[in-house]
Formats: structure tokens, sequence, C-alpha cells
């Protein structure tokens, strides 16, 4: 190809996505810490290798081998993306560097060269780095010291792998050292605000009196039943207790420890008055992050009808750790429970069993059976409520995720999360039982429903199974209906207000006094007629729009949209017949009604809340009664009017 100036036949310049890919092929090559997001287990091992090079290549060497032969196991087909790549590039390092490593002072001299380099390399990493970062004066940097704590975890695994193939033992000065590194580490974890290991008892935002209190009454163990496999550790919390005994994954409990603490905190600063400087929790604190984290808990049990799970003992020494310990446990609860956060009602119905189980085992309720302290429903574990309680219902929520067809599906066909959450709005949802039965027809899919009917041709559901739970309270028809339900008020008051104009422009004078006259008023009173029609035709649409949900309807719900119909197709048929009396004083009549409603008016019957049995026998009529929404809908007194 000649360039544009005729010069000589050049090629032309790379673009620049070539030239970036061809640097991080190179880079990829050359550094061999790019990792597949299926090979992520090795990225320490890489990462050490880096660190040490300078110090010891043949150690680098050892640890990069190492990454490589666990990237075999992991991945041993490259099934990943970008997997035989990367194990390409990093086999092609390692024969670069066995030639130059192999000609070290070890190298092939002695059979036990490599497991007595790394021996050695350990010992010094110990003492020169760690050691003396331990008795640096300011304590030196966490994150150098939590740095170098993994790098020396990653050194004894690669030096415990190498002794094994060898069959070498261990030097117990190694082992010493392994178990005080081991030590630090589960202390100087990662966290987000807190640093809540003991080295860090000297930082700035860790000498805050409130943060202090929260601490302090976290630590208040004495007599909490510890599972007898449990090995004790330094610093332990409640927070660790609930962890031990429910399963709960350890990372989540780190999150949700600084959560707590700063939730307590935050509150128990800005009290009025200022409480004292000494580090103790303030009860008025714990009362308000108490009362706003169990809100909607306490409106679902009194929504269904159930007393809550919140029990407080009569010693008052022991309300605060157990209100610590409920508020905990929601938190772990919610922390670890992903996409089941959508479905606050279900969250409710996990905690309002798990809070029981725990009050049981604060009492001391031994189990008849085995005799000892009795345990979580679903048998506790590590990370059992992961296992065991979350994990069911999310597969759930995937495989009604998946046959929506990413939204192709008709609405009726799938349930969203708010159809899921709906099951939790009936005292229905306890006959899931507790932990939840996996074959509760909660998780029973209608495509094994269809299947059912066409092999066995049965019209009812074979014994010991339900019908799929389906949709609740409504299902969705794609229709332009919704757009005259959903607006029928305004509808209404627009055809309403059309007639009433009309009659009083080609009636009377024309002066809006008028319409009180004796015809005219006659006439404006059809406009009672066309509501009634119009009733008629909003208790139509709901009965249509409704139909495709009459499978999981109550009969109770059922029976409202049918009577809904007939009273107001009764009404159509009685105001025609009874408009054609007229009364004699219309003026002063309709000033009395409307004197009445304006009398009326200063004390509207706010019912909309009541768990009464009459109010809810009136309200069931009006509208359905629902949990999210509860007590903003159309108020009694506009229905009534």
């Amino acid at each position: 190809m000649l360039s544009r100036g005729g010069g000589s036949d050049q090629p032309p310049p790379l673009p620049e996505w070539r030239i970036m890919r061809t640097q991080m092929t190179r880079s990829l090559i050359f550094d061999s810490e790019v990792v597949p997001s299926s090979l992520v287990e090795i990225a320490p091992f890489l990462r050490a290798a880096n660190e040490v090079e300078k110090a010891n290549p043949r150690v680098a060497y050892l640890c990069r081998f190492y990454a490589f032969e666990k990237a075999l196991r992991l991945d041993p087909t490259s099934a990943g993306r970008g997997v035989r790549q990367f194990k390409n590039a990093l086999f092609r390092r390692l024969e670069r560097e066995s030639d130059y490593t192999l000609m070290g002072t070890l190298g092939r001299v002695k059979k036990n060269g490599d497991a007595c380099e790394m021996q050695s390399f350990y010992q010094h990493y110990y003492k020169k780095k760690i050691q003396a970062l331990q008795n640096a004066a300011d304590k030196a940097d966490c994150a150098q010291l939590t740095k170098a704590y993994q790098t020396a975890n990653v050194l004894f695994e690669v030096l415990k792998a190498i002794n094994l193939s060898l069959a070498v033992e261990f030097d117990r000065e190694i082992l010493e050292a392994h178990d005080k590194v081991a030590e630090k580490t589960q202390m100087s974890v990662p966290y987000n605000i807190l640093p809540l290991d003991p080295d860090s008892a000297n930082k700035a935002i860790m000498k805050y009196p409130e943060i202090q209190a929260a601490l302090l009454a976290l630590h208040n163990t004495r007599g909490l039943p510890w599972p007898r496999e449990y090995k004790n550790k330094q610093e332990e919390d409640i927070l660790d207790w609930l962890q031990t005994t429910f399963g709960f994954q350890k990372d989540n409990v780190s999150n949700q420890r600084e959560h707590l603490i700063l939730l307590l905190a935050n509150v128990h600063i800005r009290q009025s008055p200022r409480p004292d400087q000494q580090p103790k929790l303030d009860e008025r604190a714990l009362n308000e992050v108490m009362k706003k984290l169990f809100k909607n808990y306490r409106k679902w049990c009194k929504y269904l009808d159930r007393k809550s799970s919140l029990w407080l003992p009569t010693i008052q020494q022991e309300v605060q750790r157990r209100k610590l310990l409920y508020m905990g446990l929601y938190l772990l609860i919610w922390g670890e429970a992903a996409n089941l956060r959508f479905m606050p009602e279900c969250l409710c119905y996990i905690y309002h069993h798990m809070a029981f189980e725990l009050y049981g085992m604060l009492a001391g309720n031994v189990s008849p059976m085995t005799g000892e302290n009795v345990k979580p429903a679903y048998g506790g574990g590590d990370e059992a409520f992961l296992r065991k309680v979350v994990t069911p219902i999310y597969e759930l929520i995937a495989k009604e995720a998946a046959r929506s067809r990413k939204g192709i599906s008709k609405p009726s066909q799938w349930r969203n999360y708010d159809d899921l959450n709906e099951c939790f709005w009936s005292v229905d949802c306890f006959r899931l039982g507790w932990p939840v039965r996996a074959d509760a027809d909660f998780f029973f899919l209608p495509i094994e429903q269809h299947r059912l009917e066409k092999t066995i041709r049965v019209s009812k559901p074979p014994a010991g199974r339900d019908w799929w739970v389906g949709k609740v309270n409504f299902v969705e028809l794609q229709s332009y209906l919704h757009m005259f339900r959903s607006f029928d008020r305004m509808w209404s008051f627009f055809v309403l207000c059309l007639q009433a104009m009309i009659i009083g422009a080609w009636n009377g004078s024309g002066n809006p006094s008028s319409v009180f006259s004796s015809d005219v008023f006659k006439k404006v009173l059809s406009v009672f007629i066309t509501t009634a029609i119009l009733k008629l035709g909003q208790a139509v649409l709901d009965f249509i729009l409704h139909r495709k949900a009459r499978r999981s309807m109550s009969i109770h719900v059922k029976l409202r949209y049918i009577l809904k119909v007939l009273s107001a197709a009764a009404w159509v048929v009685i105001l025609p017949i009874t408009y054609a009396y007229t009364w004699e004083n219309p003026p002063g009549f309709a000033q009395t009604i409307k004197t009445c409603f304006v009398s009326f008016a200063h004390y509207p019957p706010f019912l909309e809340r009541s768990n009464y049995q009459v109010v809810m026998l009136m309200m069931w009529w009006s509208q359905p009664r629902l949990h999210v929404g509860m007590g903003m809908h159309e108020s009694t007194f506009s229905l009534f009017k």
C-alpha cells in the first residue's frame, strides 16, 4: 500500500485498540497476575511472589509454581474465560525462571533443597518483616501489617505443600511462628470504618465514648450457652455467639458488627440532654434504634394478629443484652438475605421464627431427645443459614425470573418479588413451617402442574400436593381497560360534571343559583343514576381484570367481587325507578343534606388501620385488606359520600 505522499511502501500505523491489547498481552506474560475470575484463589500467591522476588527469586518461583498447580486443579479443562491463555502465559514464565533459579546455591545439589530454602526464608520473613512491624513504636500501619500476615500465610501454605511432597518434617520454630501469624490474621480482619482488632485500640475513632460504650455492651457474653465444640477466642462478643449458634457467615458478622456499633453510637451522640461521658450505652439510644429496626416487623405481627417474638426478661440487668441480641440477629439475617431483601415480609417471617428460637435458647430450654440445649430447627453449623434458609427461597426466585424469559412472558405466567412477598401477607404463610418445607405449594411451579394435567389428566392436585400459589391478590392483564379502571374517579368526575353543566346550560336563566330551582334540581338528580351506571362499569372492570387470579383468591375475595357487581346492578335498577318520585322542597332538603355532611366531615372515622372484626367487615366491602399501603387508600368518609 502506497503512502499518500507517494513515498515508500510503509505499513499503516496500528490502531489504538490494538496497541492497548498488545500491551495487555505483554503485561499478562510478564507479570502473570491478570487472573481470570475462575482462578481468583491463586491471586494471593502471585502477589506474594512479586513481593519476595527481589529478596529470593527461588521462593518467588516456588510460589508461582504452586499457583500454577492450583490453577490446574481449579479448572483442569480450561473451561473458564481466558483460563487457557493465562495458563500458557504463566507456564512460559515458569520455564524462563526455572533455568535461572536452578543456577543458585541450592538448585539440584540437595533433594530437599526447596524445603530448606522455603523454611529459611519463612523464618527470615517473620523476624525481619513481621516482628519489625509489630515492635515499631507507632505499632506500624495496620494495612502493612495485615499485608505481611497475608504473605506469611501464603509462604506457609507453599512450604507445607513442599514438605508433604518430600516427606520433610516442620521445624518447631516455624510452627510456633505460624500459629502466632494465624491468630493475628483472624484479629486483623479487613474493616470498613471501625478497626476492631486489639492493635487499633489507640485509633482516634475508637476513643469516642459512644463507640466504647457500644463495644462494652456487645462484649457482655456472660452466661450465654456456647456450643461444646466452640473454641474460645480473644475479644469475643454476642455477635460471635449468634454466628456460632445460627450458622452465619464470618464476613457478614464482621460487617454487621460495625453496622450495629455505628447505629448505636450515632443515635447515642445525638441524645439530648447529653448522656454521661463514661462508656455506658444510653438506654434511650438503644430503644430508639430498636424501634426503627423492628417497625415493619411489629406492624406485620399486628396485621396478622400474631404476638411478636421480641420477649424481654424480667431481670432488668439482662434487658439490654436481650435487646442487643434481637437487633444483632435481625441485622445478620438482613445482611445475608441477598435478594430476599426485596421481600420485607418474607424477612419478617424468617425473623419471627429465629427470634422465637433465640428466646428458647436463652431461656435454657432443653431438647427432650438429646438432653442438650435447643438448637436452630435447621440444624446450625457452618454457613447453615445461607444453605438451608436463604438458598431454597433464592432458587425459587431464580426459577421464576427464568420463566419470565427476560420480560417476554405474560405477567400471569410468572411471579415477581411482589407476588412472592404477598404470600406472607396472610396467616396462611405459616403453613410453610419452619424451616421452610421444600415440598410446600409456595415452591410449586405451574410448569409441573401443566405436565401433570397432560400425563395424568387429573382435575385435582395429587395427594399431599397443592396447586401453584401463583398470584395472590392481582394478576396484571395487558389491556387498555387499565386506563379506565386506574383513573375511574377522574373519568367519573368528568362525566358527572359534564352532565350537570349540560343540564344547567339548557335549563333555567343561566344563573348558577338556578340549579337549585325545583325543575332544574330534579334533572340534576339524574347524576345519581349516571353514578350507579359508572359504579357498575367499575365493578365489572374489577371482575374482568382480576379473573386470572381467581384460582389463588380466597373465597371471601371472590364473594366480594361478585356481590359488588350484583349490588351495582341493583342500584342501576332501583335509582331510575325511584327517580320518578319528586320532592316538594328540593332547595331546603338539599341544604339540610349539605349541613349534615359538613357537620359530619369534622369527625371522619379513620377505620383503615383497625383490627376489630366489625370494622374489618365494613372495610371488606369497600376495599381489599393489604399490608403495604395500609391506611393510604381512599378514606372511609370519601367512600361513604
